[in-house]
Formats: structure tokens, sequence, C-alpha cells
């Protein structure tokens, strides 16, 4: 609700700029805009407003693909080996993870089971995982 507020506050105090600088600073360098040109002006600036508004709270609604907040529970394959520390591609990222059940070679399954700091906590991926995802 306060960002509507915000944004119809800025609307109209950038109308009252628009009408200011056709009524007063325009016609002081001899340039003078019909009444029907100013509020087509001030029309299409609003419509614009309203546009920026909607897509802008779409953008700010919308959940994020990937990130440390939705990375626990998500599948990826060990890239760089995990001795206990390396590498692992998930959602197409690579991230630095941290095995939680040893030594994990190139090309095996693994799921994030938590984070510590800006690293990923991951353990081998069994094939029961696969079920609990389906129900």
């Amino acid at each position: 609700m306060g960002r509507l507020i915000l944004a119809v506050i800025s609307t109209i105090l950038e109308e009252i700029a628009i009408v200011s600088i056709v009524f007063w600073a325009l016609p002081e360098i001899d340039v003078h805009v019909p009444l029907p040109g100013l509020i087509a002006v001030m029309v299409a600036w609003g419509a614009y407003s309203v546009i920026t508004y909607l897509v802008g709270s779409r953008a700010l609604r919308k959940k994020h693909l990937v990130g440390l907040p939705n990375m626990v529970g998500s599948q990826g394959e060990v890239v760089h080996p995990l001795a206990p520390e390396g590498l692992v591609r998930i959602k197409n990222e690579l991230w630095v993870a941290e095995s939680a059940g040893g030594e994990m070679k190139p090309g095996g399954k693994v799921i994030v089971v938590g984070q510590y700091s800006l690293k990923l906590v991951v353990r081998k991926r069994h094939p029961t995982d696969d079920l609990e995802e389906t129900e």
C-alpha cells in the first residue's frame, strides 16, 4: 500500500512539474504549447506511470528462481571433487559446496541439505529422493 501512495504522490508532483514548465518556463523562451498538447502530454505521462507501476509491482512479487534462500532441496551434480569442499552445478549455476557425507567424485548426483555462509552443504542423492519430490 505504501508503494501505491508513493507512486500516486510522485506522479502528481511530476504532472505539476510538467504544467509548470509548459505555463512558466517555455513561454520565457517564446515556446507556446496549446492546451490540447499539454493534456496529451499529461495523459501520456500518467499512462506511463501506471504501466511502470504495474510492471514494477509484478517484478517485485515474482519469486526468486535461484539463490541461497531457495537452494535447500535442490538437486545437482558434482563438478569438482568434494573432499570435503568443491564445486557443484545446481540450476545451471556453479556453487562452492561442502560434502555432508564424505568425498564425492565429479558426476555424482547431490541434493542440497543446508547452507553455511555462501557455501552449500550437500549429500549424495539417493533414488528415494526422486520419490519424495513427486509426492
